[in-house]
């Protein structure tokens, strides 16, 4: 588990799909912004069997276990992208930047990356203030890149280097100061 100061980050194991599917399967949970997802829960598990081991998704929990969200990291070709979703209750509370702070951190100290991307609509302000809290810096439009919800839509593609990102802003710092 990789501790932070509100929220934790626990890796979704094969016993968490039950739970997970019907968040997939919620329209409201990835949002207006997000493809419209349906999948049952023996095709996740298909999915969760034949995954690359790079690809990981992670729970956002708050410290008392509670569930709120996901983050995952996936190859693209060469690069690493993440996403990142909150429950609609919990969105705006400064757990998202959290989460995705850890997760960079995780990324960076566990992986010989020099950039981690992520690509959000550009309508979607609050994961652009998110990214660019952690660091992440707009790199441009991809110009009709995602089919959402009827109609092909743009991405806002955002970065970050790991000399941008230079050292730990939550992992290292709460794993020695426990110590």
């Amino acid at each position: 588990m990789l501790e932070g100061n509100n929220v934790n980050l626990r890796i979704v194991e094969k016993e968490d799909l039950s739970f997970y599917v019907n968040w997939v399967n919620d329209p409201s949970f990835f949002g207006e912004y997000n493809p419209l997802e349906q999948a049952t829960k023996v095709e996740m598990e298909k999915d969760y069997d034949t995954a690359p081991s790079e690809r990981k998704r992670f729970f956002v929990e708050k410290k008392d276990g509670t569930k709120i969200g996901v983050v995952g990291v996936f190859p693209v070709g060469d690069l690493w992208e993440i996403g990142f979703a909150l429950i609609p209750s919990e969105r705006g509370k400064g757990h998202g930047t959290e989460a995705v702070t850890i997760f960079v951190d995780y990324l960076f100290l566990s992986r010989d990356l020099v950039r981690i991307q992520a690509a959000t609509d550009p309508r979607n302000i609050a994961s652009q203030r998110v990214l660019e809290t952690v660091g992440f810096k707009r790199e441009g439009i991809v110009r009709k890149s995602m089919f959402i919800h009827g109609e092909w839509r743009d991405l806002l593609l955002c970065s970050i280097l790991k000399e941008e990102w230079k050292e730990p802003k939550i992992l290292t710092k709460l794993f020695f100061k426990q110590r």
